[in-house]
């Protein structure tokens, strides 16, 4: 196997309904522009609260993908 090198970035993902669908938000956005997409650790979680109700999920998330800089 030869020797690869990982980039690792932070990414906030919201949902309305749920941690696991704000994680999920998160990666499907960065999917669009990163690619070769390798681990997602959940760092954090919290709620916004409006008026006493949870309004919204959110979801820290550590991303890695095999990085191709040059140089």
């Amino acid at each position: 196997m030869a020797d690869s090198v990982y980039k690792v970035i932070e990414l906030v993902g919201t949902s309305s309904e749920s941690w696991e669908l704000a994680a999920k938000a998160a990666v499907d956005r960065a999917a669009k522009s990163l690619r070769d997409l390798r681990v997602a650790e959940v760092v954090e979680q919290d709620l916004v609260i409006e008026k006493g109700k949870v309004t919204a999920f959110r979801t820290k998330l550590k991303l890695s993908f095999k990085y191709e800089g040059g140089g």
